[in-house]
């Protein structure tokens, strides 16, 4: 199992290598087009009102999907080509991500312990004073100032403390209608399997979050950044990642429905957290994808790091921008180690007819 430590300072950058320069006379912002470049944990080591708690196994709180056709990918990403045609049948899916109250719920009934709150096993850290492994999780951490967009530590660090109870640490509150984060994926498929619903491929995920459109836009909203000079989507606004402008009132995480829905009744399939899907990730898998229902390739490979399992992750988050990290664009795909949670990773459900 990965695990971390930011004390001992034994680091693995996920590297950002794909980069994107702007126009000459901007100035000089690298864009991370491989994700967000979160940490994993891995690499570390070696508003308020509860919502409807919805009953396991019911659609309550869903919506359905008709299934249907559309084209899948983005020629805007290497691992997001050949853009191919994709056939997905009739689904349910959660209209929006899981809330700390939902999660709450399973918790209270299963005594469920998330990965973030698990003891770290000395046995994976050979050399590693038990005393420094302390469980806990990533923590957006902005500088006072701007940095050089290289090095994502300079924006995140591990909190000893910090999991979905506790988002910023021990002395922190969650709020039940946020949506729950500091989730691996092994914690968003046991709450799916307790739910009697499943994580969605990223198929799925992607033909729901087109909301029915007939042709590709370059935001699944639409072509326009602000429609109607409106924040749609909670993303970045400002100077990344020192400065959040906030110009939408939120300066991270958004309580879920804030934003207009889409076509289909969707909430947030752009922005706030990022979500996890059941595929493994290897970025040449579309070019072997099979048209119906495709479910992912059956092994996971990064080039970046390949000694990691990773699953696929959709929807960009509360710190993506055109300045930085443009993964919350239509047809755009991130990934994750399965292990690793962090304050601006989530998850929604599925459910087949």
């Amino acid at each position: 199992m990965f695990r971390i430590s930011w004390l001992l300072g034994l680091i693995l950058l996920n590297s950002c290598q794909d980069r994107k320069q702007p126009a000459t006379n901007q100035a000089t912002i690298p864009v991370c087009e491989t994700g967000e470049a979160i940490p994993s944990r891995v690499a570390y080591i070696k508003t308020n009102s509860s919502r409807t708690k919805v009953k396991p196994g019911s659609t309550q709180g869903m919506v359905r999907i008709p299934g249907g056709d559309f084209t899948m990918g983005s020629n805007e990403f290497e691992d997001t080509q050949p853009l191919h045609a994709v056939h997905v049948d009739a689904f349910w899916m959660d209209e929006h991500e899981v809330t700390n109250a939902e999660f709450a719920a399973f918790v209270k009934a299963t005594h469920y312990v998330t990965v973030a709150e698990r003891p770290l096993n000395p046995a994976d850290f050979p050399g590693v004073p038990a005393a420094d492994l302390v469980p806990g999780s990533a923590v957006f951490t902005p500088p006072t100032q701007p940095v050089s967009l290289e090095n994502p530590l300079r924006w995140w660090s591990y909190v000893p403390g910090a999991n979905w109870k506790h988002p910023k640490g021990p002395h922190s509150i969650y709020k039940p209608n946020d949506p729950v984060i500091h989730v691996s994926y092994e914690d968003a498929a046991a709450y799916a399997q307790w739910a009697g619903k499943r994580l969605p491929t990223e198929a799925e995920w992607e033909f729901a979050a087109r909301g029915g459109k007939a042709q590709a836009t370059v935001y699944y909203w639409g072509n326009d950044l602000k429609p109607k000079g409106q924040w749609v989507a909670n993303i970045h606004q400002g100077h990344f990642p020192d400065h959040n402008a906030q110009e939408d009132g939120f300066a991270e995480l958004a309580p879920v429905k804030t934003y207009p829905a889409n076509a289909y009744g969707l909430y947030d399939m752009e922005g706030n957290v990022w979500e996890w899907c059941s595929d493994f990730y290897r970025p040449d898998y579309y070019a072997q994808s099979s048209k119906d229902n495709p479910k992912g390739p059956q092994d996971s490979y990064d080039p970046q790091e390949p000694g990691a399992v990773k699953r696929v992750q959709r929807g960009g988050s509360f710190l993506c921008s055109d300045q930085y990290c443009i993964r919350y664009k239509s047809g755009s795909r991130g990934k994750g180690e399965v292990s690793s949670g962090s304050n601006n990773l989530g998850f929604r459900c599925v459910k087949s007819l």
